[in-house]
């Protein structure tokens, strides 16, 4: 797994030619991935602010708004691919075009499990 990690104060700093340089390098990585047959999917996901935490105490669901923890990195996304090796693995880390960007990086993580979704 190549997990993304998202720092808004880093992407903030960003011009707006290099978020637009960021994000439209995701076509071009998602395209290497693909064309290679490595690419298992993909996930992006919205703002923390758009998050909610759920909490059950008693028995009681307890619904709180907002990012899990106070932070300055959160989980942007992640790619799943399926590799020959870890050093693959790194080397495709290294295509995704956050990898670049100072303050940010990739975390490559080897999946330990994976079920279906009607298991």
């Amino acid at each position: 797994m190549l997990i993304m990690h998202n720092n808004p104060q880093v992407w903030d700093a960003l011009t707006d030619q290099e978020r637009e340089e960021v994000m439209s390098g995701h076509g071009a990585f998602m395209e290497t991935v693909r064309t290679s047959g490595e690419m298992v999917g993909t996930v992006a996901l919205a703002d923390p602010s758009q998050s909610a935490v759920v909490r059950v105490r008693g028995g009681v669901p307890a619904v709180t708004d907002g990012p899990y923890l106070e932070a300055k990195e959160y989980l942007g996304g992640y790619y799943l691919v399926e590799c020959d090796s870890r050093e693959r693995a790194l080397e495709l880390a290294a295509l995704i075009p956050d990898a670049g960007v100072e303050g940010v990086g990739i975390e490559v993580r080897p999946v330990v499990y994976a079920g279906p979704a009607d298991d």
